[in-house]
């Protein structure tokens, strides 16, 4: 048999591969070859293939070395055949890591701290004034950053005057570099530097610098990189608790809000499915929330018997209360990168209830606080969501958070 001679003779898997090279360039020459060297050539290919499948090596080789004559004789020679080939083998390469990504599994960056601390957006230490703190130098630094995903900016006034900045140049999806000026003068670049750096190191526009003064200095972490599973929701339905990622193209409640936000993807955790009934049960009331001051959390009652509890799937970290127990009203103060279940916020407020249109689904993020969701605009079509979160693939490892441990979602673990 042909198939087991392939496999077993290296004689014949090289016959047969050169074999389908003359072809394919016999293919391409079709139109500017005449019927008399199409015919030669074809013949000799058909050599090559009939003795393969007898194994006989002289054979073979015979018929290999008529075939090179011939392909010598009647097939045009390509101008630059190796850059030729270079290039093609790359289009290849790209076109099925374009398959891939549409149909199988898809990188995504979390953008925002909406799911902390199942899942991180870009987070970061604002260290200006802090002369006790020391960056790491540029190896240590380097590996930092490869590992933990952590990056150190520090950019020091070199003189007075008045500061301005433009948004970053980008190189594809990336950032290159930050410029500013002070006074007008253009000041040395900052390289890849994250999203609204100037922002996170809370340096408005117009603000006035001294010579000597830091003007940034900051400690920012990544945030999660993941690949998103694209076929799976093809086979089944996501089930209550997933992390999911939609678009967010044609919601309505999100285009209210703000049109940049309405032409991207969200992730979030998938709390209600199409049918149902949802309300929040206030458990703790959370005092010192940023931008609330107070407020309720507590966990989900599905039509109004139904409650999703630390012992539901899915929902074991979201709903553990870790700083106190879960069953009685409790005043704890608000803590970051800590799990207090849902906020009872907007369309779930207290003494809430929200139907949930069929076909439809409900989702909210697990930084309660600190996420818009759908309790901000409501439910969205099934056919918005594109897969589920799969494997964490950056940064690798753990690091620390203003003084607390952030542990590694590197993998699967994530839930």
């Amino acid at each position: 048999m042909l198939f087991l001679k392939w496999f077993a003779s290296r004689t014949v898997r090289h016959a047969w591969q050169a074999a389908n090279h003359v072809e394919k360039i016999l293919q391409h020459q079709r139109d500017l070859l005449s019927p008399e060297a199409i015919a030669a050539v074809q013949v000799d290919i058909d050599s090559v293939r009939v003795t393969c499948k007898t194994g006989d090596k002289k054979a073979i080789a015979d018929a290999l070395a008529k075939l090179e004559k011939s392909a010598n004789k009647w097939l045009k020679p390509y101008p630059n055949s190796a850059l030729r080939e270079n290039i093609e083998v790359a289009l290849v390469a790209i076109a099925v890591a374009m398959g891939i990504r549409t149909f199988f599994l898809q990188p995504f960056k979390i953008p925002t701290g909406s799911m902390q601390p199942t899942l991180y957006g870009v987070t970061q230490e604002n260290l200006r004034g802090r002369e006790d703190v020391k960056f790491p130098n540029r190896i240590k630094g380097f590996f930092e950053y490869w590992f933990s995903g952590v990056q150190y900016f520090h950019v020091v006034a070199q003189t007075g005057g008045t500061l301005s900045y433009d948004p970053p140049s980008k190189f594809v999806l990336f950032n290159l570099k930050q410029t500013y000026r002070i006074d007008g003068v253009p000041q040395p670049s900052i390289w890849f530097p994250p999203d609204d750096l100037f922002f996170r190191a809370e340096v408005p526009p117009g603000a006035q610098v001294r010579a000597g003064q830091d003007i940034v200095k900051l400690r920012v972490i990544s945030g999660d990189h993941l690949f998103v599973d694209r076929v799976t929701y093809n086979f089944c339905r996501p089930a209550r608790g997933h992390i999911v990622v939609f678009e967010t193209h044609g919601i309505e409640g999100i285009a209210a809000i703000s049109r940049e936000l309405a032409d991207t993807y969200y992730i979030k955790r998938l709390c209600g499915l199409g049918g149902e009934r949802l309300k929040l049960k206030p458990d703790y009331q959370i005092i010192d929330v940023p931008r609330f001051g107070s407020g309720y959390a507590g966990h989900l009652i599905v039509n109004g018997t139904n409650e999703i509890t630390a012992s539901t799937l899915y929902f074991e970290n979201l709903y553990s209360f870790p700083d106190a127990k879960s069953g009685t009203t409790k005043v704890l103060p608000y803590r970051e990168n800590h799990y207090f279940g849902h906020g009872l916020l907007e369309l779930l407020s207290e003494g809430r209830e929200i139907q949930i249109d069929p076909k439809h689904y409900f989702v909210m993020g697990d930084n309660t606080f600190n996420s818009s969701d759908s309790r901000y605009w409501g439910d969205f079509e099934q056919s918005k969501v594109i897969g589920k979160s799969f494997f964490v693939y950056w940064p690798i490892g753990g690091t620390t958070f203003k003084g607390e441990q952030r542990e590694s979602r590197f993998g699967w673990s994530h839930r």
